[in-house]
């Protein structure tokens, strides 16, 4: 599952991605810095690991993952080809969920590629770039759809009255999350075309130091823009958050940390807030050999969660044993759940609950 960052040129998307991922990619003060999309693995941070570390004193720990996608900055014109357009959206289509940088700070040394500050401007471009890439895919599918319903398919008919409402809403500016459609609309005819204004977006304010924990005006409009958008609004203080990840020493990144008023860095919150966007919790296996969390869709049943470990767990479940997360810490250790008779054991049909801990027994 893919999490790809976007945004004009130069409002900080390459600094948050080395933040994030500590994979250096180029960061510089001009346009499209960044040409090829730059990919990092990202530990999710989750104090639930930490504890249950404690409890098992494991050989070693594997934290949850999410991938973060560094993309190209996308410019006006984007959707008929301009600077880097075609690739852009062929990028920022295979991603499952958007993390939109927009730039919250006044600086005159870092140049904006429109002359000025005014990220619900920037806002706007894009989206228009997105919805009209968006459009383009809508009129195709509903040239082939158009042709079946004057048969009479009753079928064809429904999804050319669900593409007909999605392409009304995009000619009046509108991006496909936002629209009012019905569960059948979504699932059974727009879902499948992988519309880029229909993934989940979360909107990062980029801020100066200063405004790291209060905010400032760019950001109170950005909200006030988007508060029709079911959308997360995050503020981040990129470049310093980039000087934080700089220090080796736990204690000085702390210490930097308390002076700007924060008590984790952002982007571990952001790093979190993503897995949510991305509709994944995690479950763990807690045992001497590893702790580990494991990442999966919200929803899953407990034959899913096991087949992300092997496909074989999947195909041979027999069984779950599941002990709460709660009730493992607040007893101390699996032999004292099992004697408080507090681990359950379920079947096929049990849905995964964020933070569960697991031990499966299959054959194959």
């Amino acid at each position: 599952m893919k999490a790809g960052i976007v945004g004009l040129p130069n409002v900080g998307k390459s600094t948050l991605f080395n933040c994030l991922s500590n994979a250096k990619a180029q960061s510089a003060n001009f346009p499209f810095c960044t040409i090829e999309p730059n990919i990092g693995v990202v530990n999710v941070p989750d104090s639930r690991l930490e504890k249950l570390e404690s409890l098992v004193n494991p050989e070693r720990v594997q934290p949850a993952v999410v991938e973060i996608v560094d993309i190209a900055g996308l410019v006006k014109g984007a959707s008929k080809g301009e600077g880097l357009g075609n690739q852009f959206l062929g990028n920022i289509r295979e991603t499952d969920a958007i993390l939109h940088v927009l730039r919250c700070f006044e600086d005159e040394n870092i140049v904006h590629v429109d002359g000025s500050v005014d990220p619900v401007r920037d806002k706007e471009t894009i989206d228009m770039e997105l919805q009209l890439k968006d459009l383009e895919t809508v009129d195709k599918k509903l040239e082939k759809v158009k042709r079946a319903s004057r048969t009479g398919n009753k079928d064809a008919q429904k999804e050319e009255a669900a593409l007909l409402k999605v392409k009304k809403g995009l000619e009046e500016g509108k991006s496909v999350r936002a629209l009012d459609l019905s569960t059948e609309e979504r699932e059974d005819f727009i879902t499948n075309l992988q519309l880029i204004t229909d993934k989940p977006v979360m909107y990062v304010c980029n801020v100066d130091e200063k405004a790291a924990t209060k905010g400032n005006a760019h950001v109170e409009r950005v909200k006030e823009a988007v508060k029709d958008e079911n959308a997360e609004v995050l503020m981040l203080a990129v470049g310093t958050e980039a000087d934080i990840t700089e220090l080796d020493d736990y204690e000085e990144r702390q210490m930097f940390l308390q002076d700007i008023g924060l008590d984790e860095p952002g982007s571990a919150k952001l790093i979190r807030s993503a897995y949510k966007l991305l509709n994944l919790q995690t479950y763990f296996t807690a045992g001497v050999k590893e702790v580990r969390a494991w990442t999966i869709p919200i929803g899953s049943s407990a034959p899913q969660a096991a087949g992300v470990i092997h496909t074989d767990f999947e195909k041979g479940f027999i069984r779950a044993e599941v002990i709460a997360y709660d009730d493992f810490v607040n007893l101390g250790s699996e032999a004292k759940v099992k004697e408080a008779g507090k681990m359950k054991v379920e079947g096929k049909e049990y849905i995964v609950k964020d933070g569960d801990v697991m031990h499966f027994r299959f054959n194959v």
